[in-house]
C-alpha cells in the first residue's frame, strides 16, 4: 500500500473523520457503512483510597474508534492492555464512565435499558473460555435456544428446527441435541457458544480472543468456520487477540492498544508490512519466525518496567519504554497523525512511514 508524503497532523475526532474520508476515496467501488463509533470513551474501575483521593485503574482512556460493516477489525495488545474491556463497552456488558458508543447512529450509552433491549439483539459476543461461558446444566438444545426464546420464539416445533439448523451451520452433529458441556471437546464447546452468539443474526459480534484456549489444529477450524459465517451471515467482528499470527490472518483492519489507549490503526496487510509506531513494530518482531536467519537477526528490545494502569505515565504512555523518547513524550499527549488509510498516536512516527 502506497502512503501520502504529505502528513496530516489531526488532534481528537476529526482524525477519525479525515480517516473515513481517505478511505471513502480509497475504496469508492464499494462504499462502507459506518456500524459503531466510539466517542472518547473511558472507563475507569475504582479500587479504593479515599473520596479526596480516590484510586482507580485506568482500563480504557479517551478511545476514538469506528468500525464498518462486514469488517473484521482486530484490537490487539499485551495482556491487561484494556481490550476485552473496551470489548465489553461497546456491547453494553460494561457501562462506561463517560464518553458514548454509537451503533448504527444512535447513542447506546445513553438509552435506559428497556429501550436498549430492543438493539441489544444485534450485538453478541463469543467468549474466550468456551467451557466457563456454558451452563453446565443446560443441554446444548436449551443454550442455544435461550436467546431465542427470550426474543420471543416459544413455538416448540419451530425452536427445536432452528436449534438443529445452528448447529448444523457449526458443525455440530444433531445427534447430539440433548448433550451437556461436559460431554464436549473445547472446540465442540467453542462452535456452540457461536452459535448461541449468531441465533438472532446479529450485526456486531465481539470475539474476546476466541481460539486461545484451544489447541493449535483446532483454532485453525474454528477461524474457517469465522470466515464463512461471516460471509453467510454478513457479520461485522470486533476480534481481540494477542496472537498476531492468527490476527493477520482473519483481520482486515488492526488497532493496537497499549496502557488503555489506541497506539495505531490500519489495514492489516500495510500494518504488519510497516508498523509506524515504535510499539507496533516491538509487537510484530515478537511474532515467532519460521526462518531461522530471521530468528537470529537481532531483535529491538523495551526499557524500564511496564507502567501501572493505576498511575499511567503523562505524556505518551509508552514513552517510558520507547527507545525513542524524547523530553516532549513524557509532557505532552502524542498528536493523531493520518498516513493515508493509517492512523498513529505518536510524536516521533517510524521512518517507514515515508517510504
Amino acid at each position: 500500500m502506497e502512503t501520502t508524503e504529505n502528513t496530516t497532523w489531526l488532534a481528537d475526532q476529526p482524525c477519525l473523520d479525515g480517516l473515513a474520508e481517505n478511505q471513502q476515496t480509497e475504496n469508492s467501488t464499494s462504499e462502507r457503512k459506518l456500524l459503531l463509533r466510539t466517542n472518547h470513551l473511558v472507563k475507569e474501575f475504582p479500587i479504593g483510597g479515599t473520596k479526596k483521593d480516590p484510586l482507580v485503574v485506568h482500563a480504557v482512556s479517551d478511545v476514538n474508534l469506528e468500525i464498518y460493516e462486514g469488517e473484521t477489525l482486530a484490537l490487539v495488545g499485551e495482556s491487561g492492555c484494556g481490550k476485552s474491556t473496551l470489548g465489553r463497552l461497546l456491547i453494553r456488558l460494561l457501562e462506561a464512565t463517560s464518553g458514548k458508543v454509537e451503533f448504527e447512529g444512535q447513542d447506546i450509552t445513553a438509552m435506559k435499558e428497556s429501550e436498549f433491549a430492543k438493539i441489544r439483539r444485534q450485538l453478541q459476543i463469543i467468549f474466550q473460555d468456551p467451557y466457563a461461558s456454558l451452563n453446565p446444566r443446560m443441554s446444548v438444545a436449551k443454550i442455544i435456544a435461550e436467546p431465542l426464546t427470550t426474543y420471543g420464539m416459544k413455538d416448540k416445533k419451530q425452536l427445536e428446527t432452528r436449534v438443529k439448523e445452528l448447529m448444523k451451520e457449526v458443525g455440530i452433529p444433531e445427534e447430539f441435541y440433548n448433550r451437556y458441556p461436559h460431554q464436549f471437546s473445547g472446540g465442540q464447546r467453542q462452535r456452540i457458544g457461536i452459535a448461541r452468539a449468531i441465533a438472532l443474526n446479529p450485526k456486531l459480534i465481539v470475539c474476546d480472543e476466541p481460539v486461545s484456549a484451544l489447541d493449535v489444529s483446532i483454532q485453525s477450524q474454528v477461524l474457517n468456520l469465522l470466515k464463512d459465517l461471516q460471509e453467510e451471515y454478513k457479520l461485522t467482528y470486533l476480534f481481540i487477540s494477542h496472537d498476531l499470527s492468527v490476527v493477520k490472518f482473519i483481520a482486515d483492519r488492526v488497532c493496537v492498544m497499549f496502557l488503555g489507549s489506541i497506539c495505531e490503526i490500519g489495514d492489516t496487510e500495510s500494518l504488519y508490512a510497516h508498523p509506524l509506531h515504535p510499539y507496533t513494530r516491538f509487537l510484530m518482531n515478537a511474532i515467532p519466525k519460521a526462518d531461522p536467519h530471521l530468528r537470529t537477526k537481532e531483535k529491538e528490545l523495551l526499557v524500564g518496567e511496564i507502567p501501572s494502569p493505576v498511575n499511567p505515565p503523562s505524556g505518551c504512555k509508552f514513552h517510558t519504554r520507547c527507545p525513542y523518547a524524547q523530553k516532549i513524550c513524557g509532557k505532552e499527549q502524542p498528536p493523531c497523525k493520518s498516513f493515508g488509510d493509517r492512523m498513529v498516536f505518536c510524536h516521533f512516527p517510524l521512518e517507514s512511514a515515508e517510504q
